[in-house]
């Protein structure tokens, strides 16, 4: 007997197709994530691109319809539940490492606020200008906002991001998450990533909202779970995860407070108005470093290793809505301009900033190609404007490419122009293994 259950109304598919189309995924995800490591890329651009290829970019060329054979549709609305699932969690652990403490001198301070404001600000100017060319291209009948105001707020917030988690992971893999060099990039990925998602919030308050008042009312509920989560959470976890406490010294305690405090934040995002992501991302920043690394701190680990094996999942389900295959004569010029625009505005504004504070050519040159990585975070950005209705599906394939491309050209730009010094005889190598992160 053939077990069904019941979601918004609907019967869902047998048990053993949604977990044929589970282990099709995984599968599909793991082969790819290990050839990308053979040829010096991270591991999640093996899982992205594994994703975008069951979608219709590539199936629907072949006979015998695989498409709906690997991952029938009826599976997708729970494989979109368990997207979510995996993201909001990921974006827990974004919002845990957001950390720029460790640069403490001045010039360091100076030259990450330059930079960071630099190539955010220039992006999201090319990126808005270049929303108001596409424009008359775009399809408005999947657009749910009028004018191009929408479009291009949210394509130059789109623009401006850099991949957090995927930088820090080419960092590791060669050496440099200790040089300098790779502090100063990773403190202005988090500054940007703080920047765009504070800008993104605004954009999807001002595009939801159907007038002054609901305006009002997303803005002041937003400001108003924020500074809850920061004077009252925060300070409540410290409490509760102190090591002092008689209840302290499990990981069950903490696993559960965590996994369950990222759960209502971003629901309560969600029913604001905002995404969820925004809730989860929030909540990773205030939780409590201290208490958290002296009790239990292999937990933040355990979190991000269950988003890792959910995220193949949301690649996807994004690669559904990506056809290269349909991209047209347009579609192909939008992503060429969309990925002129991207790597222009990431490297003048790096480069540009960098050698303004004082940092030498190749220096400056390396941070401006470590910046323009987008990788994952973009594909959540991008997720959220398609759901907005901001962008069509035709924009949305030529920017998941784009970040796909200045992902995949990050680590043999970074070789060129640092090439990894060899280690001393006798002595082991810089790098070390870590985490595989999005």
């Amino acid at each position: 007997m053939q077990t069904h259950l019941v979601l918004a109304g609907s019967t869902a598919p047998p048990t053993g197709r949604f977990l044929l189309a589970l282990a099709v995924i995984l599968a599909v995800a793991f082969a790819l994530a290990r050839l990308a490591q053979r040829v010096r890329q991270p591991a999640v651009m093996g899982e992205i691109i594994g994703g975008i290829l069951l979608g219709p970019s590539l199936l629907s060329l072949f006979p015998g319809d695989l498409e709906t054979r690997l991952v029938p549709p009826s599976t997708l609305p729970y494989l979109q539940l368990l997207s979510q699932l995996g993201l909001v969690l990921f974006m827990f652990g974004v919002g845990y490492q957001f950390d720029i403490g460790h640069l403490r001198t001045p010039a360091a301070q100076r030259q990450v606020a330059a930079v960071s404001l630099s190539s955010v600000a220039l992006p999201f100017a090319l990126g808005a200008g270049l929303a108001y060319g596409l424009y008359p291209w775009l399809s408005k009948s999947e657009l749910k906002t009028d004018g191009p105001l929408g479009p291009a707020l949210f394509l130059g917030t789109a623009m401006s991001i850099t991949a957090f988690p995927v930088l820090a992971r080419i960092l590791a893999e060669r050496g440099l998450h200790k040089d300098p060099l790779g502090s100063v990039s990773l403190a202005c990925a988090a500054v940007q990533d703080f920047l765009a998602w504070c800008v993104l919030a605004a954009v999807v308050v001002v595009v939801r909202a159907s007038g002054p008042w609901p305006l009002a009312r997303m803005a002041l509920e937003s400001a108003l779970l924020l500074a809850a989560l920061v004077l009252l959470v925060r300070p409540g976890l410290g409490w509760l995860l102190d090591p002092a406490r008689p209840w302290a010294g499990g990981t069950a305690l903490t696993h559960a407070v965590l996994v369950t405090g990222v759960l209502l934040t971003a629901a309560a995002t969600d029913e604001i108005g905002l995404h969820a992501v925004f809730g989860a991302f929030a909540f990773g920043a205030v939780a409590p470093h201290r208490q958290i690394d002296a009790t239990a701190p292999q937990v933040p680990e355990r979190i991000e290793q269950t988003s890792l094996l959910l995220l193949p999942v949301f690649f996807t389900v994004t690669g559904m809505s990506v056809d290269v295959s349909g991209l047209g004569g347009r579609g192909l010029a939008m992503t060429a301009a969309v990925l002129v625009a991207a790597c222009a505005g990431k490297f003048t504004g790096a480069f540009g900033a960098a050698r303004l504070t004082g940092a030498p050519p190749r220096e400056a040159t390396a941070l401006g190609v470590l910046l323009n990585a987008r990788g994952l975070t973009e594909l959540v950005i991008l997720n959220v404007g398609l759901g907005l209705g901001v962008i069509d599906t035709r924009l949305f394939t030529a920017m998941v490419l784009m970040a796909v491309v200045t992902t995949l050209m990050t680590g043999p730009l970074l070789h060129r122009v640092r090439p990894p010094h060899p280690p001393a005889p006798g002595r082991p190598s810089a790098v070390r293994p870590v985490r595989e992160a999005g």
